[in-house]
């Protein structure tokens, strides 16, 4: 289905075609009819399908055709991370080049009282649409820079992610001070229980759109070492022995582990830099930025870089150890082989991660390929396969944002995205 068979308005279209999109992804296709039709909606979808566009859109044709307050605040889109909330905004910037009429402000943590300035002059203008992480917007409301009483949108994108990291509270406590009627959009790349309650709490009545978890690209050459804690820092001497590996990330589930990687990689003069939670937003910045530019050949990270961070020429991600689940797996490595590139992705499996992978093999439906230890290593542990965990995870009508479709749209010529 292409865009241009939706309601979106003309500006947005226009838009999309210098963007040079064209056919919509399935949770696009799926999401942006529902919420034109001002349903509440909870789209399940993992990072890299779409699902900005998904709610941008709609959104934004809406604002654009009209019939909502001026000098308010008409949309906040909450985002678990000043890296998304970037992302997003970008995005914004992109998807409203026609619409002149629409202003917006992001709002995040981690900057200095200049940065912090800035957004309190845009909120005060009564910016259409904010992008903002839960405890900067409580911020700026508990200062009184903002009214909320007119809002028209409320979307919570990442929803797990927030959850996971704290912000249930802060996401309720916003929620409580949106009026009556506004429409509210949720997307999460998991769904337990947790963001069932949420969405409980939270949305009337919801649309649901699920689009399964992609199989990882078939690009990516997957293996595994079978190996003991202990035997892991060896193995990564030895991929990393002749120097000359590049466009790196290696993931860690515990931050303890990343630092300790990062130090037997800089003992071995590898050019790296460590990504986790005890680092300050400027400093994560400075080590994404660097790592982007080809400055960094190894970025050692939690998991705190699995999602939504776009960088295209990663050739090689390791997995130093198995994450919690298949989705988890998924998008880590989906980090390598995009953009046409080739990847590789190796994950180092110890005696307590075997079941976990074996539920990731189940969702993958093959077998991964276990290499043999590195000589001077000694013998890993038997690969044992148990029997599978329970529980083990592995179209809309028109819109009231079509206001009337003008005839010369017809004479745009057709242009497939690239």
């Amino acid at each position: 289905m292409t865009f241009e068979e939706t309601y979106l308005n003309d500006n947005i279209l226009d838009a999309l075609y210098d963007m040079h999109f064209e056919e919509m992804t399935p949770i696009q296709e799926q999401c942006i009819p529902k919420i034109l039709d001002g349903q509440d909606l909870i789209g399940v979808a993992q990072t890299g399908t779409g699902k900005t566009a998904a709610y941008l859109l709609p959104i934004l044709s809406m604002l654009d055709d009209g019939g909502f307050p001026r000098d308010a605040v008409n949309c906040i889109i909450m985002s678990p991370t000043r890296e998304l909330a970037q992302q997003i905004d970008q995005a914004m910037q992109g998807f409203g080049y026609y619409l002149d009429g629409i202003s917006s402000v992001a709002v995040y943590g981690g900057n200095d009282g200049n940065r912090f300035d800035v957004e309190t002059r845009g909120l005060k203008m009564g910016a259409d649409v904010i992008i903002a992480t839960p405890g900067r917007l409580l911020s700026h409301i508990r200062m009184g820079h903002l009214d909320l009483s007119k809002l028209s949108f409320f979307v919570l994108d990442e929803a797990d992610r927030m959850l996971d990291m704290g912000f249930s509270d802060d996401i309720l406590s916003i929620a409580k001070m949106l009026p009556e009627g506004h429409q509210t959009i949720m997307f999460s790349a998991t769904m337990p229980n947790k963001i069932q309650q949420l969405a409980h709490t939270l949305l009337d009545h919801p649309a649901e759109v699920k689009i399964a978890v992609s199989k990882p690209a078939e690009k990516i050459q997957q293996s595994a070492y079978v190996c003991y804690e202990p035997q892991k820092l060896g193995i990564i001497r030895n991929l990393f022995k002749s120097g000359e590996l590049q466009r790196v990330i290696i993931f860690s589930g515990k931050k303890d582990k990343v630092k300790d990687i990062t130090r037997e990689l800089k003992h071995m003069k590898i050019n790296c830099a460590p990504m986790h939670s005890d680092l300050s937003q400027a400093e994560r910045d400075d080590v994404m930025y660097r790592f982007k530019a080809g400055q960094v050949d190894v970025l050692v990270a939690t998991d705190i870089v699995a999602r939504g961070i776009d960088i295209d020429d990663i050739l090689m991600v390791i997995n130093y150890d198995v994450p919690h689940d298949a989705e988890d797996y998924v998008h880590r490595i989906g980090r390598t082989a995009r953009a046409q590139r080739d990847g590789v992705a190796i994950t180092f499996v110890s005696e307590a991660d075997m079941r976990a992978f074996a539920d990731i093999e189940r969702f993958l439906e093959k077998d991964i390929q276990k290499k043999p230890l590195p000589e001077g290593l000694g013998e890993g542990p038997e690969y044992k396969v148990s029997a599978p965990r329970k529980n083990s995870r592995g179209r809309g009508g028109r819109g009231r944002g079509g206001k009337g479709r003008n005839n010369h749209r017809g004479h745009r010529p057709k242009k497939k995205a690239n």
